[in-house]
């Protein structure tokens, strides 16, 4: 990632790494968020770019979201606009694998997906937070269908090798009597006078109150197994109809081994704000945003299309790129401006003429390794065994996490779900191994949560984006120092060139952050052609 030069910079990433070591990809994206790279967004409006010189041209390089909606802001302003990208379609990393399908890797591995028709697999972004306004408003304006993403189910499981005996537990159960232990601490140290310094007088009965329905506690605060904790638990017999409907109260779990498991962080993932709980995704697959946005740019996307050089002159920029679909021939592109959204993984190898401040910081920023795992199954045994519709299952094992689908439930035959999602060390990992080595990996480790993965299982596929050619790495990140050094330079208007994407935002890892820095870009761009700036 970063060179010796930059000390503090590499502390950071040392820490980031044992974080991701020890307690998983959760806590290793919790952790990037504490430290400013994804936060929520300030979206008000689509840019106004009036009074565009007629016949002024902007070249747009990348055909993800950021460059496809910088095009289409710019040319309903009037500006003439061309697209270059150089992979065979549009979307950039917005991307749905389906049946027939073909995943190629540096290094030669080459997959083909084999889901059955209306199955798929979203690598890349797969949810979208209710507060990321600027992309919910394109789909709303694009057409995109949306439907919810179940993001916490209470009847998921959580897992952890070295508690509770190495088996899984179901979430509401380790909520619950979390919870209701903390509440059971909270409320003796108040009634015993404990906390006097802190809590007020008038306070310590509400404060008492409180804990006693937020902990589901008795009326002398006690928390212990009974019907009161076992409705938010669950009952170890549930309620029946009959003579004997009676259900019985389930046992709670061992109050130091909670605190020690660590597995309360899992809870405290759903709270933040990227991850609570009213979350989207498009009905058939993630594509269907990036289709849209290329919906409305008719004849101004040329695919194939592997940009070598970026060089600018008073009078316009000059790109020079080798088209793909004709023997990699070098061809010249030239416009009166630039929006460049290559990721900087690339174009930090590429022949760009900007300011030394610019390529600082360009060549500043390095990339998170991710990798996915699709499984997919002969039937949604998740639903009919384990009564799990939708959510995410958590573990301290190198997968991380296996979510299982929001859509299609109930539904009968082959279905997928997402049986890893590694981010920092154990991406690392997952992508030096064979494809089939990530799956078979991902199977066993998916054991310790459903006993029928092998039997059910039918195919699968992996997706690691450090051996992506085209963006080698899933997503920008942003240190703390590095931001303050070179963030600014990196978002500034160089002359005719302006750079967008997610890396130039501070929603980093998020598509939203790729649609809220294109507006920006666009609109100081269209400031600079106007002479105002």
């Amino acid at each position: 990632m970063a060179g010796p030069s930059h000390a503090p910079l590499q502390t950071r990433r040392q820490l980031l790494g044992r974080i991701g070591t020890l307690a998983g990809s959760a806590a290793l994206y919790q952790a990037m968020t504490s430290m400013g790279h994804a936060m929520g967004t300030d979206f008000s409006g689509p840019p106004n770019l009036s009074g565009a010189k007629p016949g002024t041209s902007v070249l747009v390089l990348g055909a993800g979201l950021a460059g496809m909606l910088s095009a289409y802001e710019l040319r309903k302003a009037g500006y003439d606009v061309q697209v270059l990208e150089f992979q065979t379609r549009s979307g950039g990393r917005n991307i749905s694998l389906r049946g027939g399908d073909t995943v190629a890797e540096l290094g030669g591995a080459t997959q083909k997906v084999g889901f059955a028709a209306g199955n798929y697999l979203n690598p890349g972004p797969w949810r979208i937070p209710y507060h990321h306004q600027a992309l919910l408003h394109y789909c709303r304006e694009f057409g995109v269908q949306l439907e919810p993403f179940i993001e916490l189910n209470h009847n998921s499981w959580l897992h952890s090798t070295g508690f509770f005996g190495g088996k899984v537990v179901r979430y509401r159960e380790l909520a619950a009597d979390f919870t209701g232990f903390t509440a059971e601490l909270l409320a003796k140290a108040v009634d015993q006078h404990k906390l006097d310094d802190l809590v007020s007088a008038d306070e310590v009965a509400y404060l008492k109150n409180a804990m006693r329905g937020w902990g589901a506690l008795t009326p002398d605060l006690q928390y212990t197994k009974g019907t009161l904790s076992s409705l938010r638990r669950g009952f170890e017999k549930p309620q029946g109809g009959g003579p004997d409907g009676a259900p019985v109260p389930s046992e709670l779990m061992n109050r130091d081994e909670i605190w020690k498991s660590g597995m309360w962080n899992w809870m405290a993932f759903h709270e933040r704000l990227d991850m609570q709980t009213t979350m989207f995704q498009p009905v058939g697959g993630m594509d269907s945003i990036g289709k849209a946005f290329a919906r409305q740019l008719p004849g101004l996307i040329h695919l194939n299309c592997k940009v070598t050089a970026i060089h600018q002159d008073n009078s316009g920029v000059s790109v020079t790129y080798n088209d793909m679909g004709h023997s990699g021939a070098v061809r010249h592109a030239r416009a009166d401006y630039c929006v460049c959204t290559i990721p900087l993984s690339i174009l930090s190898q590429l022949d760009v003429q900007v300011s030394d401040g610019m390529k600082a910081a360009i060549a500043a920023v390095p990339y998170g390794s991710s990798v996915k795992l699709g499984l997919e199954f002969k039937r949604r045994f998740w639903e009919e065994d384990d009564k799990i519709y939708g959510g995410i299952s958590f573990t301290n094992q190198p997968i991380s996490q296996v979510s299982y689908p929001s859509h299609g439930i109930f539904s009968k035959g082959p279905a997928v779900l997402l049986g890893g999602y590694m981010f920092g060390p154990a991406a690392y990992d997952f992508a030096g191994m064979t494809p089939q080595e990530r799956l078979e990996k991902g199977i066993k480790q998916g054991l310790a949560f459903h006993p029928q993965y092998r039997k059910e299982f039918l195919n699968g596929v992996s997706y690691a984006w450090s051996r992506t050619p085209w963006t080698l790495g899933c997503c920008a990140l942003w240190s703390e120092e590095a931001r303050k050094t070179h963030y600014q330079a990196l978002c500034a208007v160089d002359q005719r060139v302006v750079l967008a994407g997610e890396h130039a935002s501070y929603v980093g890892c998020w598509q939203e952050g790729a649609v809220l820095s294109a507006l920006d870009a666009v609109t100081r761009l269209h400031k600079r052609a106007l002479g105002a700036a």
